[in-house]
């Protein structure tokens, strides 16, 4: 936890200007504070000398304060390390007053040899580490003035409660400014991210999505299988709409709350050299799912046809399982040898690691592989109807 703690001081202390501005302002005061409390028990000390059982001892301990006061002047760094020296410093300037004073001035209820000196090292801890650190740290200065008394007097007992209070008071107050501060990088880097989508955006749909609309057109009117490449193009369209939008691609082919008809998703892959085998009734899943699962399964057929060969047939087979989808995608292709997957990811082509396997792990599905060379390749995926990590339909 110390560890902990004590990374977060570093990365703070790295870098001033990613602080909150109350935050920056609460060590400034306290550099101010630390030498006028020392001041004070300069002169606290300076006006009784005469009832002093080891005035010297006093003055070196005050020197020595003095010493540690000038030294965070100029070091100004703030670690966790520091702020534990100064309670150390503290609480041993406050047990010091028992070998400098008489136990019955101790008693009558005189100050301390620091005075309020200990409260720098109390705000410290609060504005370095928050609640967290402001609250342990005055228990530990309020134990330490009971240690010196001897027992908890009414003046003790009022000097805790104020420790207290400024430690909480201050911890909060900086807790809250690094939460806000927080929240406002990330609402700035959100608005950065939108202004980066927003040119994209601009830019693809400049180039890429007119071109894409274009073979849309142009293959519909040419017909055949230059149709079923403008129907292609029109999906790919589609999906990268969707994408510079934010928005999920499954929500083009849906109604607001309704789920999908997982076969009509699939059987506009079906054609030519696709076949699907699909049941009789509906197989209605969240659009999220459906997209996902097509996704999946074009990215199978797009891998036959890349390396199946030129007159490799595809089949496609959904079955509804009640709770799940399972999807077959087969071919009688050229097949894959042992490896072929693995070799595959590591040259950088993902296609079965993330296009299929990725997206069915989002979902708390599997998708397993399983061909061998010239007997074609059979991909089996299987997911739950409604997401095993259901994001809101945000991806």
């Amino acid at each position: 936890m110390a560890r902990h703690l004590s990374l977060s001081a570093r990365r703070a202390t790295a870098a001033p200007g990613s602080q909150p501005e109350v935050v920056s302002a609460f060590w400034k005061g306290i550099d101010v504070f630390r030498p006028l409390a020392l001041a004070y028990a300069a002169y606290s000390l300076w006006d009784r000398p005469h009832d002093l059982v080891r005035p010297t001892l006093a003055w070196v301990v005050l020197a020595v304060l003095g010493v540690w006061t000038v030294f965070l002047v100029f070091y100004r760094s703030r670690r966790l390390w520091l702020v534990v020296v100064e309670l150390g410093l503290a609480a041993a300037a406050i047990l010091a007053t028992r070998l400098v004073d008489t136990a019955a001035a101790i008693e009558a209820g005189s100050r301390t040899l620091p005075t309020f000196w200990p409260a720098a090292g109390v705000v410290s801890a609060a504005v370095l580490l928050g609640r967290k650190g402001g609250l342990p740290a005055a228990v530990f200065i309020g134990v330490v003035d009971v240690i010196e008394v001897g027992k908890a007097t009414p003046n003790t007992i009022n000097n805790i409660v104020l420790l207290l209070l400024i430690g909480a008071l201050i911890g909060y107050a900086c807790d809250l400014a690094r939460e806000g501060h927080a929240k406002l990088r990330e609402a700035l880097a959100l608005e950065a991210q939108v202004r980066e989508r927003e040119r994209l955006a601009r830019q693809v749909h400049d180039g890429v999505l007119q071109t894409l609309a274009f073979i849309n057109r142009r293959g519909t009117q040419l017909g055949g299988e230059s149709a079923q490449l403008g129907g292609m193009a029109a999906d790919q369209e589609r999906l990268l709409r969707a994408l510079v939008s934010g928005t999920s691609p499954a929500d083009t082919e849906a109604t607001v709350s309704g789920d999908v008809d997982l076969r009509q998703l699939l059987g506009r892959y079906a054609g030519g050299q696709v076949h699907l085998v699909a049941p009789a009734d509906a197989v209605l899943v969240p659009p999220r799912v459906a997209g996902e699962l097509a996704a999946a399964v074009g990215a199978a057929l797009d891998n036959v046809r890349l390396h199946a060969g030129d007159e490799a047939q595809a089949w496609v087979l959904v079955e509804d399982d009640g709770d799940e989808v399972a999807l077959t995608v087969r071919d009688n292709g050229v097949g894959m040898p042992a490896g072929r997957l693995a070799e595959a990811a590591a040259a950088g082509r993902m296609g079965a690691s993330s296009s299929i396997r990725g997206r069915l792990a989002d979902l708390g599905g599997t998708a397993e592989y399983a061909g061998r060379e010239g007997a074609g390749v059979t991909v089996r995926m299987r997911a739950p109807k409604h997401g095993g990590r259901d994001d809101g339909g945000a991806r």
